[in-house]
């Protein structure tokens, strides 16, 4: 079991970092390229950083209690990415 990183994560509620990869998540976006740019530019995350840390939020329950219609939207398209393989 990881290490909790903040006070937040021993709380039981998401961290603000969390909190902001959820919201990025809720918005649409016109391009990948402008996803990215909005990863580093208001989380300071590269993309790669960005989607470990969402992985691991998908399997959070503190995530899904947080924004369920978003965590089981982005599980759904995991699952379903991973049956095509």
């Amino acid at each position: 079991m990881p290490v909790p990183e903040s006070a937040e994560e021993t709380s039981g509620a998401l961290s603000p970092r969390e909190q902001g990869v959820l919201a990025l998540e809720r918005r649409g976006w016109a391009s990948a390229g402008a996803k990215e740019r909005a990863m580093r530019e208001e989380l300071g995350l590269a993309p790669v950083r960005y989607y470990q840390l969402l992985n691991a939020l998908l399997d959070d329950p503190r995530a899904l209690a947080h924004d369920p219609v978003t965590v089981n939207r982005l599980r759904r398209v995991r699952d379903a990415r991973r049956e095509e393989r």
